[in-house]
This record gives C-alpha cells, sequence and structure tokens, in this order.
C-alpha cells in the first residue's frame, strides 16, 4: 500500500513533480527530459495505470482520498494530501478534480514497429474499448479486416488539438498514430484530459526525420494520403472507394497545414468536400471525418 503523507508545505521538495504546471514551454521541456507525465482526474490516472504506466507519486485532495482508495491500495510510490488552496499553490491553477499522479513515461517504439504490427483490434484492452465507447455513439465495432490505417501528425502546437485526434483514432479504429519530431507531446496534461485516456491505449510513436522517413511507410507497403487543398487532390470518398489495404493518413499543423515537403513526398492528395464557403476544417475534426470515411 502507497504511504499517505500530509504535506503543508508548497516549497516540499516532494511536490516538484507537480510545480508549474501552467506553464507550458516549461513542462514541454522539462517532462520528456525527466521522463514523466502528469494525469489530471480520476478516469485518466485509473487508464494511465491499467496502461501500464508506473507511478510515481500521487497528489490528492483530502476528499480524493476515499475516492482513489483501491488505486493507493495497490501503489507503492507515495501519496501527498494537502489542501486544495495548497495544490493550488504548487501547480498554478485551481485543481477542480482534486486528483493529481506523476507517471514514468515508457520507452516509445520505433516506427518499423508499428507499421509491421497487426491491426488493433476494438476490445485490445478495457481501457481502450471505454475510451472509444466514450467517443462514438455505438458501442459494437464492425468485423475489422486485415488491412492497416494509421494518421501521422506534421507540427501540430494544440494539445488539445492532438488530445481530441487521439480520442479520434481510438474510437474509429486507426491501428497507430505517428507524429513529426516537432509535433505537440501527447502525454502533456492537457493533451491526456482531453482524449480522455486514449493516447494510452493508441499506439504511439514520434519519427527524427520528417518527411524523410515517409520511406518507412512504403517500405511496409503503406500508401500516404496527405489531407489537403490543391487542384489534385481527390475527395475523401474516393480515396474510401480505392480500399487501400494499407493506408496512412497524413495531416498538418493548425493554419498552414502539411508543409511543401511533406506534400511533395505522399502518394495522394485528399479533400474534404465543403459546403457553404467553408474551405477547411480544424485538424481535430478533420481527423474524425478522414477516420470515419476510410474505416475497413
Amino acid at each position: 500500500m502507497a504511504e499517505l503523507c500530509t504535506v503543508d508545505d508548497p516549497d516540499d521538495p516532494r511536490l516538484g513533480d507537480y510545480t508549474g504546471l501552467t506553464d507550458v514551454e516549461l513542462r514541454r521541456r522539462r517532462e520528456p527530459a525527466e521522463g514523466l507525465f502528469i494525469a489530471e482526474g480520476e478516469k485518466v490516472i485509473r487508464r494511465a495505470r491499467e496502461a501500464g504506466y508506473a507511478m510515481r507519486s500521487m497528489l490528492l485532495s483530502a476528499k480524493w482520498v476515499e475516492v482513489m482508495s483501491d488505486v493507493i491500495a495497490e501503489a507503492t510510490a507515495p501519496v501527498y494530501v494537502v489542501s486544495p488552496e495548497l495544490a493550488e499553490r504548487v501547480t498554478g491553477y485551481h485543481v477542480h478534480r482534486g486528483a493529481l499522479a506523476s507517471l514514468q513515461r515508457k520507452p516509445l517504439p520505433a516506427a518499423a514497429e508499428l507499421l509491421g504490427a497487426g491491426p488493433r483490434t476494438a476490445d485490445r484492452s478495457s481501457a481502450e474499448g471505454r475510451a472509444a465507447d466514450e467517443s462514438s455513439p455505438s458501442s459494437g465495432d464492425p468485423q475489422r479486416s486485415t488491412g492497416r490505417r494509421v494518421a501521422l501528425f506534421e507540427d501540430l502546437v494544440d494539445h488539445a488539438n492532438l488530445g481530441a485526434a487521439f480520442r479520434n483514432a481510438a474510437a474509429l479504429g486507426v491501428d497507430s498514430v505517428l507524429l513529426s519530431p516537432r509535433c505537440a507531446d501527447p502525454l502533456y496534461r492537457r493533451a491526456v484530459k482531453v482524449s480522455m485516456g486514449a493516447v494510452f491505449t493508441v499506439p504511439w510513436t514520434r519519427l527524427t526525420s520528417w518527411p524523410e522517413e515517409i520511406e518507412v511507410f512504403r517500405r511496409y507497403g503503406f500508401v500516404t494520403a496527405a489531407l489537403c487543398l490543391g487542384e489534385r487532390s481527390i475527395t475523401i470518398d474516393e480515396l474510401a472507394a480505392r480500399r487501400y489495404e494499407k493506408l496512412a493518413l497524413l495531416l498538418g499543423t493548425e493554419g498552414d497545414g502539411l508543409s511543401d515537403a511533406a506534400l511533395r513526398a505522399a502518394d495522394e492528395h485528399v479533400r474534404i468536400p465543403m459546403a457553404a464557403g467553408v474551405d477547411s476544417l480544424n485538424v481535430a475534426a478533420a481527423s474524425a471525418v478522414a477516420f470515419h470515411t476510410t474505416r475497413l
């Protein structure tokens, strides 16, 4: 059972993992460097644990100790019990859900490992199933073919968009997600929260060189389809009708979209037809449309 420690000093070094959570630039640098991430809220903490992430510590307000008693009983890491006021002083914001956990990151797999894997099934884990259930009005998943779909996100900067895109991927059966070197961190607190824990269940990794590593997709037989506006773009429905056995959907950064280099490297250019003079969707919304339309 975890050790319960009441803390009343905001400068206590044991709370170091939780300091300055609102400083995005600091946390973006610090968390990957120190191999940690922060999970907020009961459900997200439980899903992180179920996905096999090792706990470093928990930070709870007193009323959450009983709620999290089963997690505390199974944990070996320390649990720091603090007042809501102290939690706010440490983190920099009012912790509405009253429960935070610091967890250890796992080593990321190689891109080849994800692209060479088999299809991800809807019932791969109970946590994944719940993420899909909460993201889709239908809890049933049609029988999957042996085909594969993966997503590549290039240089997304908004953590909420990335979290929403992961939740879409979980709900709509995308097998894995690959990120460009400069893409936002899926394990940043905001991304984890918006994804409702889907970042723990959808296999993902970060590429070291992009778009040069598009050749890895081709090596494993994937057709790469870039979502973009352009004269050579086919519609997403036309792409779906081609029923590619292995398809990689490429989506670009907010505002500018995919880079020219990525567009030149892609096999297909694809657009989502629009009405009412609208030329594009938010990247998270676009990912949902693309993932659903190309379901196998």
